[in-house]
């Protein structure tokens, strides 16, 4: 076995196909089948079940490609600094949508500083299949909000902690936020998401039920609608950083005694961990600038996951 079989192993299992790690390695799909066939004799197991397109890893294909990523990206960096040369590489991160508008650029921009060399590939999603995508080895790290399963294999720490607010139309910032539940017509945000359990947890808890006007997927779109002067929203403060102040009424949801945390999960050994210690300062530096950092506190593994 040498780096380059873990090379092409890991372009098979991201492109799905040996034709597809073929292009990648610039080598035939031929001399692909030959390198995944010396890695299975030498493991004494299949690593891909043949019988499905795209290419499927079995379950010791899945195990073999997350310590071979690791692998590959601890000797790249090895090489670089036994050659005197800068972190550099893609840093693979992952993001749910409310971060990516404005904290994710703010924190990337910070780290161009620190890494001249460094890129970026970032991805959003939902907590729950960005935790998965870590612990893949798909993505080195991933923003992610409280509340989700940490396996064994990951760590979480937070770094960000908001409260929820009430958004309103300008002209209404009188009412109280009982009135503004009851009397105005209410934007629901609605999806498969902690936040949206959460805001839907306490709404329950309210002596008052909202009337819908609008059900929507995404904050921007909930946050669009308040401005629009459609009626009322809970949403997270940061959902409201990329707007202009004056086009939403906005305060502490319950006088600020709901909130959310939110966390920077990453595998406990990683090849990266010198960069995403940084990442994480960032992201910290990033929240307080706008008032929400974390309270700091020991990093979670799964034994205390949130």
């Amino acid at each position: 076995m040498d780096l380059r079989q873990l090379q092409t192993l890991i372009a098979v299992a991201d492109t799905g196909s040996f034709a597809g790690a073929a292009s990648r390695m610039n080598l035939t799909p031929s001399a692909i089948g030959q390198q995944i066939q010396s890695l299975e004799g030498e493991f004494g197991a299949s690593l891909f079940d043949r019988r499905t397109r795209p290419r499927r890893l079995t379950a010791k294909g899945e195990e073999l490609v997350r310590a071979a990523r690791t692998v590959v990206q601890t000797m790249t960096e090895a090489k670089l600094a036994i050659a005197g040369g800068r972190t550099a590489g893609l840093l693979k991160f992952g993001a749910i949508r409310t971060v990516s508008m404005r904290l994710v650029p703010d924190a990337f921009a910070r780290m161009r500083g620190l890494y001249g060399d460094l890129t970026f590939q970032l991805t959003v999603g939902m907590s729950e299949s960005l935790m998965a995508d870590v612990a893949a080895g798909h993505l080195d790290a991933a923003l992610v909000a409280e509340h989700v399963g940490v396996p064994s294999s990951l760590t979480w720490s937070p770094v960000l902690q908001e409260p929820l607010v009430i958004a309103a139309p300008p002209d209404q910032a009188f009412r109280s936020d009982t009135s503004l539940l009851k009397d105005l017509p209410f934007i629901r945000y609605l999806t498969d998401v902690p936040l949206a359990r959460q805001i839907e947890t306490e709404l329950s808890g309210l002596s008052v039920v909202p009337k819908d006007i609008v059900v929507a997927n995404t904050m921007p779109a909930v946050v669009g609608m308040v401005q629009a002067g459609l009626g009322v929203a809970i949403v997270p403060r940061i959902a409201l950083l990329h707007i202009q102040p004056d086009s939403v009424h906005q305060r502490a949801f319950c006088d600020g005694a709901v909130s959310r945390r939110l966390g920077l999960v990453q595998r406990q050994v990683s090849s990266r961990s010198e960069v995403l210690a940084q990442l994480r300062d960032a992201f910290s530096a990033m929240a307080r600038a706008h008032g929400v950092a974390a309270e700091p506190m020991p990093v979670l593994g799964a034994e205390h996951a949130p």
